[in-house]
């Protein structure tokens, strides 16, 4: 390879190196937001009867998750069955 070829692969090296950084940069601010999100979810006060507690509690754990998480699991699949019909 000559000088002038070296140097176009550079350049054309660099302008994809520019490119990846840029869609980094997309990628963190996405995932922030994402977060962000995330952060902002509403806080609800639910009043369960010990053994639906229970119950839900012994489900989260097979599931490998926490109690909340369960719930939020258990109503999220409720609205999408609801959307399907």
């Amino acid at each position: 390879m000559n000088e002038e070829e070296l140097r176009k692969k550079e350049e054309q090296l660099a302008a994809r190196l520019e490119r990846i950084s840029q869609i980094e940069a997309q990628i963190l601010k996405k995932e922030k937001a994402v977060k962000d999100r995330e952060k902002a979810k509403k806080q609800v006060l639910l009043r369960l009867s010990p053994s639906l507690w229970d119950e839900i509690a012994a489900w989260a754990d097979d599931d490998f998750r926490s109690i909340n998480a369960q719930i939020e699991f258990l109503l999220t699949e409720a609205v999408r069955n609801r959307r399907k019909k």
